[in-house]
């Protein structure tokens, strides 16, 4: 009965699914107010406040206070019946990714969201393959881009990584004092800072520390929610330490305490001495697909974990879409069609869709009907785009 729900959907869709928006609130600062909510929904009490909305998500939002299926994305049926994304993955996979792809692959496996919080989040790690596995769960690496047109917020700039003589000289153990203490924000000291710039972004591998600055994000990441919070303090606000060791083993976290996570630290990538130019990743234009309509961009490329674009369509013109298969679309700016189904910028009740691999694969008509620029996000999961750009590494000779 449930696969006839997702079959019909995708039939009256022509291939291409209406998603509505799932918003996650976190409790560990306040919410930055930049993501079209009425003010009074922004605050949830003791959940904290909504900070992130995920875009076409088959992932639980793992949170302190459990709320049922928050984080997951829902299906709008004409029917007015309920089905989440993931539900309807598990049961019509092939339907919606393609026969060959749901072969080698149980879900979507890619996690877009937006974030939004009003101050820089604390340093932390998201775990690599190995840590993560160690608690039943996925790693998390991630990459972010930065819209423009909005406020920055009170601290746009982020820190990534230790400073490169901490790795080379194995001085790791610099950390541990912070984390035993738990007592201020005085571990960034340990980090360098870039200025995030609109229209810019950077690719996170899993166990870099980072502390992402608090410039509203658009991010594409694993299939995760996994963390360790490395810093006590963030303004005003005291981090709660058991979010250092939310994803840890107890066991090990009996035998080892603090220094547990010292483990879980790619030191090497962390202490590159040219992190930035092997992970800066500004858009890249794609010069098969400029058209007279349009022209798309890589936006989250250096990775096999997951790839992303940006489509701009001129206003009053037509752009032919055609990708590799399953992808998902958040509406950014503007108003238009896409494949027929009206597409609203900043309107949450109109601006994601998922489009399944039979429908991705041929030519979508995406037509702008503003007069502004409609600029569409598009999320890959892995093996999908062959084609992703990938930095050549830089070393220092």
């Amino acid at each position: 009965m449930n696969t006839q729900i997702v079959e019909k959907a995708i039939e009256e869709g022509n291939g291409v699914l209406r998603l509505d928006p799932a918003w996650v609130a976190r409790s560990f600062l306040a919410p930055g107010r930049r993501l079209g909510l009425d003010e009074s929904q922004y605050e949830l009490g003791e959940r904290g406040g909504i900070c992130e909305r995920w875009i076409a998500s088959t992932t639980k939002a793992d949170n302190k206070v459990s709320v049922p299926d928050e984080g997951l994305s829902f299906l709008r049926l004409a029917s007015g019946q309920r089905m989440t994304l993931k539900e309807a993955v598990d049961i019509a996979g092939t339907m919606i990714m393609g026969r060959e792809y749901a072969r080698t692959h149980a879900t979507l496996d890619r996690l877009a969201k937006i974030f939004d919080y009003g101050d820089r989040l604390p340093f932390h790690l998201h775990q690599m393959k190995q840590h993560a596995a160690l608690v039943g769960r996925n790693s998390k690496e991630e990459s972010y881009f930065y819209p423009e047109d909005l406020d920055m917020g009170p601290h746009p700039e982020t820190f990534l990584g230790v400073h490169p003589y901490i790795t080379r000289e194995k001085k790791h153990d610099l950390l541990l004092p912070h984390l035993q203490r738990w007592d201020s924000d005085l571990i960034l000291q340990h980090s360098r800072a870039y200025l995030l710039l609109p229209g810019d972004g950077f690719h996170t591998p899993a166990g870099v520390v980072h502390a992402p600055g608090s410039a509203l994000t658009v991010e594409l990441q694993e299939d995760s929610d996994v963390l360790a919070m490395l810093q006590a303090k963030v303004g005003d606000r005291w981090i709660d330490k058991e979010l250092l060791f939310k994803d840890v083993r107890p066991e090990d976290r009996a035998r080892h305490g603090e220094r547990i996570i010292l483990d879980m630290i790619d030191w090497e990538t962390c202490g590159d001495p040219l992190y930035y130019e092997n992970r800066h990743t500004p858009p890249i234009l794609i010069p098969e697909k400029v058209q007279p309509g349009g022209y798309e961009e890589w936006i989250f490329y250096n990775t096999r974990r997951y790839s992303g674009k940006r489509l701009v369509v001129k206003p009053g013109l037509t752009y032919t879409s055609t990708d590799a298969g399953v992808f998902n679309v958040l509406v950014w700016k503007g108003r238009g069609e896409f494949d027929g189904h009206v597409i609203e910028g900043r309107n949450p009740m109109l601006d994601e869709l998922l489009v399944c691999h039979d429908r991705a694969v041929a030519p979508i008509q995406v037509r702008n009907t503003g007069r502004e620029e409609l600029v569409i996000f598009k999320f890959f999961g892995p093996d999908i785009n062959t084609d992703v750009p990938m930095l050549v590494r830089k070393t220092i000779s």
